[in-house]
């Protein structure tokens, strides 16, 4: 395997993974803890403005997810997953450390890092967002000709 075969099974998978990851957790607040359930978690949690974030955050994190496996706005998506992953981790995991088992960051410092890099690299070849906005590499050797 090549190294840009490399690089597009690498971003794919990442890219999906991490989707997954944040459409479920999207998916759990509606669902599991209910919207109600988790403005009141947000605000015992002190997040500032819990009854606007709590839905703001669950519809990112379950369309958001979506948008990653899809590949759709990657770059978009994926910023502002970190900052909602930055939130959690400064507004509320810090002060539990390390460790996730302790309601630490481990988890989301990873997915904000998973995000950001999402976020600088784009969606890679196999992609929606490559389909509709990526030039294929012949244009670019047409456009230097």
């Amino acid at each position: 395997m090549n190294k840009s075969a490399l690089t597009t099974t690498a971003l794919a998978a990442l890219r999906i993974i991490l989707g997954f990851l944040f459409a479920a957790h999207g998916w759990q607040k509606f669902n599991e803890w209910t919207i109600a359930g988790t403005q009141a978690s947000f605000a015992k949690m002190g997040v500032p403005a819990a009854d606007v974030m709590a839905p703001a955050i669950a519809v990112l994190e379950l369309a958001g997810g979506i948008a990653l496996i899809l590949g759709i706005l990657t770059r978009v998506v994926a910023a502002l997953l970190v900052v909602d992953m930055l939130g959690a981790l400064f507004l509320v995991h810090a002060p539990a450390g390390i460790f996730a088992a302790n309601g630490g960051y481990e988890l989301v410092l990873l997915l904000a890092a998973a995000s950001f890099a999402l976020a600088l690299t784009g969606a890679g070849r196999l992609s929606v967002d490559r389909a509709l906005f990526g030039r294929r590499p012949e244009s670019r050797l047409a456009v230097l000709a």
